[in-house]
């Protein structure tokens, strides 16, 4: 099992204690809708965030050095300054 398999980040969001949807891009559809890839051949796309409303509206995005040790915190920090705690 791969970690990008989906049965494998549902696991890890579980163990983590994450309450967002983690979503898996088998075929890059979103990876390309948001920039992450140029092309649905590339490997490997870039680690970005969007962050969307209820209404699945596109209200902040993460693109440049997104650094997986400290993006969390930022995430969330972004998130309780929008939505409250």
């Amino acid at each position: 099992m791969g970690w990008d398999e989906p049965s494998a980040n549902q696991s890890w969001a579980e163990e983590e204690g994450y309450e967002y949807e983690i979503w898996s891009d088998d075929d890059q559809t979103l990876a390309l809708y948001y920039g992450a890839v140029e092309s649905a051949s590339d490997w490997f796309p870039s680690r970005v965030t969007m962050l969307l409303d209820a209404n699945g509206t596109l209200i902040l995005e993460y693109v440049d050095n997104v650094n997986a040790g400290t993006h969390p915190a930022k995430v969330l920090e972004d998130c309780e300054a929008i939505f409250g705690d």
